[in-house]
């Protein structure tokens, strides 16, 4: 099992054909050209095999997401004789001038004719009915769809259940019921609780939570189904799916056992907004499907890890008699989902100037996901894991590494000999120099190794060229040098071969004897 881990050393334990029609609204989508939906249901009218498309079919537009480089992944719905096809939608490829790239979709066959309903509508809402818990529930609306799962698709109604559950949470059951059968195929629920979770670290959150049988469980439906569970102490598995009956979870100290899970969660959820809205990141495989998160894990834990074998991050209770609270912090949580992003983009190895740049990559990423959370309780800094430890004394600092008296600030030969959580520290100085510059500021004094003077970009700049260089452009073996090579390919991408943001990314690439 491949894990990654926060820290390092002794002393931390080691951390788309019939003509498909262009619905008018679909047309106008505010934001969106037109033009993206036509071509992109020629480009699956041409590759009907690939994109799973028959006679019958029409789709209709739901977004579009352009990268910096041009290319656009628009993603439709599709109907089939004019019913939608539940779990039919796709997202089209396209690269420079409209080319083919492919679809994304969960569909595995094209839906077939179907024949006429044998069960009526009315028939359908009352299987629905009896599907629901909620009091007062009422059907508020049925309508005829093509359902697929992994075999193919079968004519159903989609009926939706309105009522209100006992803790008045209102209730919007949608309920797939078999249109031969009147069998219900499918359920689930509109309505997405948000809990409360007092976290340790971060204060009261809002955490997206599943209500189900009378209990909400830690399970956040809007961001890819994430869920939170607490090992007991436990080193394997998966534990148990963190609950409250009333929708809090945690109450801001260690004695409560949901504290931390409401950290973690919180954790999670930011950590999934920040390269969603930033980056347009969907999830850490970009595929819509979250990490879990697994909190009290073993006794006295001082550490936290990502592990790629289980697609999860797992968090110690730390150790307070030695200082060392639960590593569930905002910026820990960052880190170990981008240890999964860099998983599943670069895959740097884990090993000399790559591991190095892999650490950095989670520093790099944590600090930013801290910023953009913009906790008052957990303001952003550069300081690495600050919140865990009782003295206030960070894990590593980004203006000048080598004050942990571990990490170095400047390249040189011997550099990936080094444990990689401090060779890190040369992407870390980098990043600061490129986003806040050399010399005095409110988040530290930062020197340069060659004396020269570097004005910092910002966040948001040196975030998107840190992390188009990761997805485009770094590969398994990628060494400091390379990451030069690849920032300034990155930054060219985006802001233009000669212009300040370039010529940053390289003046701060000096500044840490990276030439």
């Amino acid at each position: 099992m491949r894990r990654t881990t926060f820290l390092s050393g002794l002393a931390t334990a080691a951390l788309l054909a019939s003509a498909a029609t262009v619905p008018t609204a679909a047309a106008a989508a505010p934001g969106v050209s037109g033009d993206a939906f036509t071509r992109a249901v020629a480009q699956l009218k041409a590759h009907s095999g690939a994109g799973l498309v028959a006679d019958g079919q029409t789709f209709t537009l739901r977004n579009v997401v352009t990268d910096p480089d041009g290319a656009e992944h628009v993603r439709l719905n599709r109907y089939s004789d004019g019913l939608p096809v539940l779990g039919g939608d796709v997202v089209v490829h396209l690269g420079k001038g409209s080319t083919w790239r492919g679809a994304s979709q969960s569909l595995a066959a094209a839906p077939q004719r179907a024949p006429k309903a044998k069960l009526s509508k009315a028939a359908a809402g009352r299987a629905a009915l009896a599907a629901s818990t909620a009091t007062g529930r009422v059907v508020a609306g049925a309508q005829l769809v093509h359902d697929a799962d992994d075999t193919g698709t079968t004519l159903a109604y989609e009926v939706v259940v309105a009522g209100v559950y006992a803790d008045g949470t209102p209730s919007e059951l949608h309920v797939v019921v078999d249109a031969s059968t009147g069998a219900v195929r499918d359920r689930w629920e509109g309505v997405v609780a948000e809990g409360t979770g007092n976290t340790y670290h971060s204060g009261s959150v809002p955490l997206g939570s599943v209500l189900s049988g009378g209990t909400y469980q830690l399970t956040d439906t809007a961001r890819g189904g994430a869920k939170t569970y607490d090992l007991n102490g436990g080193t394997s598995g998966t534990g148990a799916l963190v609950t409250s009956t009333s929708n809090v979870f945690g109450d801001g100290t260690l004695g409560n056992r949901q504290t931390t899970a409401a950290d973690a969660a919180y954790g999670a959820a930011t950590t999934w907004d920040y390269f969603k809205n930033t980056h347009g990141r969907n999830g850490i495989r970009n595929d819509g499907v979250a990490a879990y998160s697994r909190v009290h894990y073993g006794t006295k834990y001082v550490n936290a890890f990502w592990s790629d074998s289980c697609f999860c991050m797992t968090y110690g209770d730390g150790d307070l008699s030695q200082g060392w609270e639960p590593l569930t912090s905002l910026d820990i949580a960052g880190h170990e989902m981008t240890h999964g992003i860099t998983s599943n983009t670069a895959g740097l190895r884990y090993s000399g100037e790559a591991g190095g740049l892999n650490e950095a990559t989670s520093d790099i990423f944590g600090t930013l996901v801290e910023f953009h959370a913009n906790n008052p309780k957990d303001p952003g800094d550069y300081l690495i894991g600050i919140e865990v430890k009782t003295n206030g004394v960070p894990l590593r600092y980004m203006d000048k590494p080598s004050k942990d008296g571990r990490s170095v600030d400047c390249w040189s030969s011997s550099v990936g000999r080094l444990d990689v959580h401090y060779s890190s520290g040369v992407g870390n100085h980098f990043f600061y120099l490129l986003a806040v510059g050399s010399g005095s500021s409110s988040y530290g004094n930062s020197p340069t190794c060659d004396g020269s003077t570097v004005t910092g970009i910002g966040n948001a700049k040196a975030g998107a060229i840190w992390y188009r260089a990761l997805t485009r452009y770094m590969t398994s073996r990628t060494n400091y040098a390379g990451a030069r090579t690849a920032t300034l390919s990155a930054a060219a991408d985006l802001y233009g071969a000669g212009s300040v943001e370039y010529n940053t990314v390289a003046a701060a690439w000096s500044a840490v004897n990276v030439k």
